[in-house]
């Protein structure tokens, strides 16, 4: 693929490592790749980072069809350049894409284009402990048109932020506000996509949540409210009596991370039970109250494995491994942080150089 490439002649400084939060700054370059009807994808271009112009009837704005993803590119200690997982990323991109009616994009030719944006902006791939390059690759509708169908045009960019820890609290236990009142995505839904609705559609519960003091959000099923499906930026693990559970896939309203299922390879690996099926919010109460709930966990690009120390539904309070992180969240994030900083042998052959 012969991708035109601009490059900026205002490069920004680099931020200060220590300052970075997550998605704040920005890299000089973006990648971007048009499409219309009876063309196809055409024109992928390496551009400066700047604003794009769109027309106020752009679809996207009226009809939401939007879809995007989240990896990360991490720096070793002798400087090599280590995606993970890229394929996995770009293919749930297509599910996403095929929920909404956008056409699909060439997985292969993704990572190429990826892999060049990640060469030009290589100097914006943080050295700092804990720190890593997000990478947020989207498609929006674009055609200039008021009415409800499909779109016949859409962008797809890559844009890249240098970024240190998900949560403030970093590794360290975080506090989950279960969800009675509103729902995040039903069977039949988008709730198994990356569609931006998705998100949109959380931050009433997230803000709530904020309100009461709580990082993120444990949400429910919307038919039953009983059955647990995914905190609001992770998919999400119970250790119980010596089984790893997560809630299932079956219904295709829960998001299949990709961490999500490195957790239950690695898991599956050091011979541990591995669960994916209905649970629900009572049963792991229920587990707690009986001291068979030793610990619990999310599961994410962004924070890798978060564990959660406490959990809120309706007043009702549970902790969780005495406020500290439990080992088996402490050795799952021990090993997937090793093999994407490349500290540790790939066994399971999920990174790929950029070189």
């Amino acid at each position: 693929m012969k991708i035109n490439v601009e490059l900026t002649k205002n490069p920004k400084e680099k931020p200060d490592p220590g300052i970075l939060g997550f998605g704040k700054f920005f890299s000089d370059h973006m990648f971007t790749l048009d499409y219309e009807e009876g063309t196809g994808w055409h024109n992928p271009s390496i551009i400066p980072y700047g604003p794009l112009a769109l027309d106020p009837s752009s679809m996207v704005f009226h009809y939401g069809q939007a879809v995007f993803e989240g990896m990360k590119c991490y720096r070793t200690a002798d400087g090599r350049l280590l995606l993970f997982r890229p394929e996995l990323n770009f293919m749930r991109l297509n599910r996403s894409d095929e929920r909404l009616c956008i056409p699909a994009i060439n997985t292969d030719k993704a990572i190429e284009a990826l892999c060049e944006l990640i060469k030009i902006e290589k100097d914006w791939v943080p050295q700092a402990d804990g720190t890593s390059l997000y990478i947020r690759p989207f498609v929006i509708a674009t055609d200039p048109f008021i009415g409800v169908r499909p779109s016949s045009k859409y962008k797809f960019l890559i844009i890249l932020s240098p970024v240190g820890s998900y949560y403030p609290e970093g590794i360290n236990p975080v506090k989950i506000f279960v969800e009675d009142d509103y729902v995040r995505s039903v069977r039949g839904g988008v709730g198994f996509t990356k569609a931006s609705a998705n998100y949109a559609i959380s931050l009433k519960g997230q803000e709530k949540a904020k309100k009461e003091g709580y990082t993120q959000v444990l949400w429910l099923d919307a038919i039953d409210r009983k059955y647990i499906e995914e905190v609001g930026t992770m998919n999400v693990f119970f250790h119980i009596d010596g089984e790893l559970v997560t809630p299932s896939l079956d219904n295709d309203s829960i998001l299949p991370g990709v961490t999500r299922d490195s957790v239950v390879e690695l898991a599956k690996s050091w011979g541990m039970k591995v669960s994916e099926r209905k649970i629900s919010i009572d049963e792991v109460f229920d587990a707690h109250n009986k001291g068979k709930l030793s610990e619990a966990f999310g599961s994410g690009t962004a924070a890798v494995v978060s564990p959660i120390g406490e959990l809120n539904r309706g007043g009702h309070k549970i902790y969780l491994s005495d406020g500290k992180t439990g080992p088996l969240a402490a050795k799952l994030y021990e090993k997937l942080t090793a093999i994407q900083y490349g500290r540790e042998a790939d066994t399971f052959g999920w990174t790929k150089e950029i070189k």
